[in-house]
């Protein structure tokens, strides 16, 4: 069974930083794919960033472009967000799911796995 485990999120002031982490365990195919979503008090889920897990090819939603880093560190099977330049609308619960597949995709339907979700808090 598939598990992905988000940790690292919290309370930051704007300006500041954060490093989300995502932990998956129980996967058997050859290839994965994992992103990050966010979702907002009362606003729709937002595509932030993916990554090929065996490729290493990226993409980005608009929000993250510039300030945000994904990567992965394949011998732990983990797979990190790293946010910087935070804003108060960066605040959210930021998920990350996983698609056995070589290709990212920006839309949640292509995920099969998802974390339970991390809270993001970024104050002004």
């Amino acid at each position: 069974q598939v598990q992905l485990v988000e940790s690292g999120g919290g309370l930051v002031q704007a300006g500041g930083s954060l490093r989300l982490s995502c932990a998956a365990s129980g996967r058997t195919a050859s290839s994965y794919a994992t992103a990050w979503f966010r979702q907002a008090p009362g606003k729709e889920q937002e595509f932030v960033a993916a990554i090929s897990e065996s490729v290493g090819s990226t993409a980005y939603g608009d929000s993250a472009k510039g300030r945000f880093t994904i990567s992965r560190d394949t011998a732990r099977n983990t797979v990190y967000l790293q946010m910087n330049i935070l804003k108060p609308e960066d605040t959210a619960v930021y998920y990350c799911a996983s698609r056995a597949a070589r290709g990212v995709a920006l839309s949640s339907t292509w995920y099969d796995y998802w974390g339970q979700g991390t809270q993001v808090t970024v104050s002004s």
